[in-house]
């Protein structure tokens, strides 16, 4: 079975991905299902927990996202059957209401061994069925990136048609953020240093683009767009280096949910100027195991498809990540475990 492991060093170079002796697998217990895993994909959580930046154990199976097919059911569980398509849940105890545990002990890839491999016996409430309409690939990049947009827009925010919406790069969760955001109605606003993109993500539904290095005060150019008003809801996934801008761009009352800190964790946040707008800044990260179902209700119902740029195999995964990396990546890079 192949596996890919966190190496002792971190580094994407020390990645240790391997054909280990796989002789025992047993039947899954009571409550368990067993899932031939098919396909992966790529979360910049997967890559900080590379670099080192969120402390993990080496030799820790990597990648929190995975999707599947079910080969054995243990007693009791009623929810899968042999043959059913899923995908695993980022938190796997976080099945409704307010989350529980704090940080990532109970992730995939992180605190305990993750899906960069090709078989696993967990407990059913740590998958979901896959949407009918996706394949492997498509359906392994929800998880993570998809419920993210999601819950900003959806369960925390409540996105309701005519409002606007600002959203950062083009990275997974952006154009998730986007498919959402035009199924809600919305008014897209999108941001990029690549006309290229800007004019791949404006064929996707964007409403207005904004070069961010062409026009660095970004934030008062979004305002321009929104007659002086700001966007009601900014995807804000920069962190310092792009916070004063969201603010700068978000209209009094709106509201910033904080997903991403791409450009680091430090550094000046004009507090005066979210007060005076009132504005309601929210850090999120990813939802419950309920929210995720209900997003692929959504996504059958409105046809949604995810936007893969590259796909690598297993054994390929450091090429992967390197293309993550790169920034170059328009949408989800995916893994095929085949």
């Amino acid at each position: 079975m192949l596996v890919a492991r966190l190496g002792s060093t971190p580094g994407i170079d020390n990645i240790s991905i391997l054909t280990e002796n796989d002789l025992s697998q047993p039947d899954p217990g009571p409550g368990e299902i067993s899932v031939r895993l098919q396909a992966s994909s790529l979360n910049q959580h997967d890559y900080n927990v590379i670099l080192g930046r969120l402390p993990a154990e080496p030799g820790r199976i990597l990648l929190s996202d995975a999707a599947g097919t079910v080969e054995a059911v243990g007693a009791g569980v009623t929810e899968f059957c042999e043959g059913d398509q899923v995908i695993s849940c980022f938190f796997p105890h976080w099945i409704d209401g307010r989350q529980g545990i704090p940080g990532f002990s109970t992730v995939p890839g992180d605190g305990v061994d993750g899906y960069a491999r090709e078989h696993v016996i967990r407990p059913a409430s740590w998958f979901v069925r896959a949407p009918r309409h996706l394949n492997e690939l498509e359906s392994s990049t929800l998880p993570t990136a998809a419920l993210t947009a999601w819950r900003a827009l959806v369960v925390e925010n409540k996105v309701k048609p005519g409002d606007s919406v600002l959203i950062l790069g083009t990275g997974g969760v952006s154009i998730f953020a986007l498919q959402f955001s035009k199924m809600l109605g919305a008014r897209v606003i999108a941001t990029s240093s690549s006309n290229e993109k800007l004019q791949r993500i404006s064929s996707l539904g964007a409403d207005d683009l904004v070069n961010y290095i062409e026009v660095p005060e970004w934030g008062q150019r979004v305002r321009e767009l929104t007659d002086g008003q700001g966007a009601d809801h900014v995807i804000e996934i920069g962190g310092q280096g792009t916070l004063p801008q969201s603010i700068e761009a978000c209209r009094v009352g709106g509201r910033i949910a904080l997903i991403g800190v791409l450009t680091g964790i430090g550094g000046y946040v004009p507090l005066a100027a979210m007060m005076g707008k009132q504005i309601r800044l929210q850090g999120l990260t990813v939802a419950s195991r309920s929210d995720l179902q209900e997003m692929i209700s959504a996504m059958e119902v409105n046809k949604i498809r995810p936007i893969i740029d590259a796909t690598y195999s297993l054994s390929n995964l450091r090429d992967a990540l390197r293309q993550m990396e790169s920034g170059n990546h328009f949408g989800k890079v995916a893994i095929d475990h085949r």
